[in-house]
């Protein structure tokens, strides 16, 4: 910085508020400023800045899984706020893993990055206490959070009932469940909403075809275990988790020669945009990707401004059914 001040002939806290608070230096004098950065292809220390001011301007997503376009969709959401603030968000994936997680969460926090926003694998609230007790506020995202945190979700129990509602009023009643672990929160509460709709309409209890992840792949090897159930009582419609286990399953039954939805319906969960492209489009629950994650970065930059006053706020939106071939003819 002392380089640069006098290559533009200025002080140093005239280069400082050039870089920091550009509103308080004239426009002729940031662009001499920034003129001899570029000739002398200065780069600020951020992690020397970070340690004088003892703030952070990074925030990090510790997201479920990085391979789902849901959760990349969420993340741009994030990006849009986040750079409108001057932050930058860093991208961290559990791939459905706690221990991963966990260890993402001890490396964050020996960052001391600004805030966490976080997608758990499971239940981590005493690891997500730790965090905040350090000064580093956490937004749970896609899941419901407690009265002492900040949380934005979907009602995924309604929009559980949701897909199971619209499978029953198109005369199914043997119906699949496919999707797990069921420990992951979103997978229990959709789980919960398919129950209760069938348990409303008096029909079977449902198949469950529980994964061990929530990708294409897992949804093949579930349309496999359901190919090779007796014809008597094999589903005739199936709600997948999540919209990737869904279009594994659909690809199975292509595979296998099953027609979709003649012999077997399928309702998704999550909209992404693959859902609408597939080779027969999938009816799916949709989530409003985009608002999840503005809404969780504004949740937790306003916390992280340490304003007087501040409550926790737990934010949930209504999920939508989108309907398409997979479940029958619309319209």
């Amino acid at each position: 910085m002392k380089d640069v001040a006098a290559r533009a002939g200025v002080s140093l806290g005239t280069v400082s508020n050039a870089l920091n608070k550009p509103d308080q230096v004239s426009e002729r004098t940031r662009q001499r400023v920034l003129d001899a950065i570029e000739a002398l292809g200065f780069v600020r220390n951020e992690s020397a800045r970070q340690l004088r001011s003892g703030r952070s301007r990074t925030l990090a997503f510790v997201v479920l899984d990085a391979g789902n376009p849901f959760f990349t969709d969420v993340a741009r959401g994030m990006e849009e706020v986040a750079e409108a603030a001057g932050r930058a968000v860093f991208l961290c994936n559990s791939g459905e893993d706690p221990k991963r997680q966990d260890a993402y969460l001890d490396l964050l926090e020996q960052q001391r990055v600004e805030g966490v926003l976080i997608t758990p694998v499971d239940q981590p609230e005493e690891r997500l206490d730790r965090l905040e007790k350090r000064g580093i506020p956490v937004v749970v995202v896609d899941r419901a959070g407690g009265p002492d945190r900040c949380s934005v979700t979907v009602d995924d129990v309604a929009g559980g009932e949701l897909a199971v509602e619209h499978l029953l009023e198109r005369g199914h009643e043997r119906i699949a469940l496919v999707g797990g672990p069921v420990s992951i929160g979103q997978v229990a509460d959709r789980w919960a909403g398919a129950r209760r709709a069938l348990a409303a309409a008096g029909a079977p209890e449902p198949t469950l075809l529980e994964t061990a992840a929530l990708n294409v792949a897992e949804g093949r090897r579930a349309g496999e275990r359901l190919v090779g159930l007796p014809a008597s009582r094999r589903p005739t419609a199936a709600f997948c988790a999540n919209d990737l286990l869904a279009l594994g399953l659909l690809q199975q039954m292509v595979r296998m020669g099953m027609a979709v939805p003649d012999d077997l319906a399928i309702v998704g969960y999550d909209d992404i945009e693959f859902a609408e492209a597939a080779a027969v489009p999938l009816t799916s629950v949709s989530q409003p990707r985009h608002l999840l994650g503005r809404t969780a970065v504004e949740l937790l930059l306003a916390e992280s401004s340490g304003a007087a006053g501040h409550l926790h706020r737990q934010v949930v939106f209504a999920p939508e059914l989108v309907v398409r071939a997979s479940t029958g003819r619309v319209g």
